[in-house]
């Protein structure tokens, strides 16, 4: 897996044969198949792998980061909100090359009816498994989501990866920065206004 993340990212998923993939891990074409039945398992596995370092490192850091939005008295200020998504941003992994093959498996499944349900259903199911960190988190500083979790996660993600499609597209030297930076203008008073008070 970890030598088709390397080929994925440098050739994408179509310019990678299973064969670069077996060799580049030093293993057979045999034992390839033996783990995987086709180069779409192994990304389903990839994609699954990815989605949960993400969401198992989010969890793990969120009780540290969101700290000054418990500190706050009331409903934390849009500047306090700014500083902990900046700070958050600034911890997750590089995301250039997982945006890139991401991309290109989605128009694959876009044009493939055999992979379109599973690929939906990998999106959906990542996108509820992190609405359900992203409540829990703040439901955590005693406040709560205006609008269904699961649909505020949806457009943080796709604000998200829109911003870094356009930061490659517009070939930044660090598409990150750009995308993060991007993404720093819409997202505070998008969570300001969509977040309340406990009572």
């Amino acid at each position: 897996m970890d030598a088709a993340y390397r080929l994925f990212g440098e050739h994408g998923v179509n310019g990678t044969s299973i064969e670069a993939v077996a060799d580049e891990a030093g293993f057979s074409r045999g034992a390839f198949y033996s783990n995987f039945e086709s180069k779409t398992e192994l990304f389903f596995a990839l994609a699954e792998r990815e989605n949960q370092e993400r969401l198992r490192d989010l969890r793990e850091r969120v009780t540290e980061l969101l700290r000054p939005l418990r500190e706050a008295a009331g409903k934390p200020g849009q500047d306090v909100i700014e500083n902990v998504l900046a700070d958050l941003f600034a911890v997750q992994p590089d995301d250039r090359q997982w945006v890139l093959m991401h991309s290109e498996f989605r128009l694959l499944a876009l044009r493939d009816p055999a992979v379109a349900p599973r690929f939906l259903e990998s999106q959906r199911a990542f996108q509820r498994q992190l609405a359900d960190v992203v409540e829990a988190a703040i439901e955590s500083v005693g406040m709560r989501i205006v609008m269904d979790p699961l649909h505020l996660t949806r457009v943080l993600v796709d604000q998200y990866e829109s911003a870094m499609q356009e930061a490659l597209l517009s070939q930044a030297e660090d598409p990150e920065k750009v995308a993060r930076a991007a993404v720093m203008k819409v997202l505070p008073p998008l969570v300001h206004h969509l977040t309340e008070v406990t009572e």
